[in-house]
């Protein structure tokens, strides 16, 4: 009985580990992106998200056809 304990102990033990060694992992992944993309915006190498653009151009599109509408 002491031997099934102590197993299931170590193997609990072994997958907190492997979580926690992921999770780290994910984080310095993720921090590495984050001063990549500083580094990109920095040099001037940045670019506005597509979804940024395509409601820029519904607001104008639809701006000027307002002022058509209301005004002609």
């Amino acid at each position: 009985m002491n031997t099934s304990e102590s197993a299931g102990g170590s193997g609990r033990e072994t997958s907190a580990g492997r979580d926690g060694t992921e999770k780290l992992n994910w984080i310095d992944r993720r921090r590495e992106k984050i001063r990549a993309e500083v580094e990109r915006n920095r040099r001037g190498d940045y670019t506005v998200p597509t979804w940024v653009l395509a409601v820029a151009l519904v607001l104008i599109v639809g701006a000027w056809l307002g002022l058509i509408l209301f005004l002609g």
